[in-house]
């Protein structure tokens, strides 16, 4: 059960191994050739997404409904589906890392000896690596994303790694619906994770398209933040949101480290893909 690797990258592809499983998927931003097309021709199966945004794998040879790897001190369980995904975002790991530490530097502050655990909000948490993050700090987690079937396979992955005892609160929901009404309730949270995809549809068939809805969100989030909060972690794949623009979008508190980049993935050879950006305040 060996982990993650990006083996190469051109031609808007990437060449991927999850396990044991080598994969191609379409990246639109490997616009350079690929350095080895013989082990292209290796891979298990090929994502060909048609122009609605789906798509099939094509098999080359026989590919497994779910399979496990480890990653990120994590066991995860992936199944490949028809947008390509297979339950893991591994460009998103330098970002859990990031959570422990502000978390841990927290923890270590003069004034949170004698604290409760902190609180802390993962929205369209996906299969649970910021919440996982988040919970080996000894945080409190609310993990929330609007599909059923995420929220199974993020606590199928809790068992297998040994994290279903940690203090995490598994719900389905709508993230603008949810969030409105905790700012009702006025709770507040130490932390809050998002990365919003660009489209999609929350439980009830809510329409949601990031460029509409993320400023109202973003604003809906700031009021959730504790006055003592340590941190704010927006990310994001969707096209045009850059680094800058991420960051032009956090008004960060003034007492602040505020810092944004891209999300990249590194083949052996050192050459990087450009794999989405980041935005993010810490404080301990």
């Amino acid at each position: 059960m060996t982990g993650y690797a990006l083996i190469d990258s051109g031609d808007q592809h990437k060449l991927e191994r999850f396990g044991d499983v080598t994969l191609v998927r379409p990246s639109s931003q490997a616009l350079w050739h690929k350095k080895d097309p013989g082990r292209w021709r290796k891979a298990h199966a090929t994502f060909e997404r048609d122009r609605g945004g789906t798509g099939t794998w094509v098999e080359h040879q026989p590919l497994s409904v779910s399979w496990r790897m480890q990653f990120a001190n994590v066991t995860w369980n992936l199944r490949p589906n028809d947008h390509g995904n297979l339950g893991i975002f591994p460009e998103q790991a330098s970002s859990w890392e990031w959570i422990e530490e502000v978390l841990a530097a927290r923890q270590e502050s003069a004034d949170s000896q004698a604290e409760e655990p902190p609180e802390i909000l993962n929205l369209f948490a996906y299969t649970g690596g910021s919440t996982f993050a988040a919970a080996r700090a000894g945080a409190r987690v609310v993990h929330l994303d609007a599909s059923k079937t995420s929220v199974e396979v993020a606590r199928e992955n809790a068992e297998c790694s040994g994290l279903d005892k940690k203090p995490i609160r598994w719900i389905t929901e709508d993230a603008v619906k949810f969030v409105r009404r905790e700012a009702k309730r006025g709770r507040r949270y130490h932390g809050i994770v998002l990365d919003p995809p660009t489209y999609g549809r929350g439980t009830d068939a809510e329409v949601w398209k990031i460029e509409e809805g993320i400023g109202e969100l973003l604003d809906l989030c700031r009021s959730l933040l504790a006055d003592d909060a340590s941190f704010l972690l927006f990310s994001s794949h969707s096209p045009g949101f850059t680094p800058i623009a991420l960051e032009n979008q956090l008004v960060a508190p003034r007492d602040s480290k505020v810092e944004s980049g891209e999300m990249t993935l590194t083949a052996p050879d050192g050459r990087r893909l450009p794999s989405g950006a980041y935005a993010r305040w810490s404080r301990p």
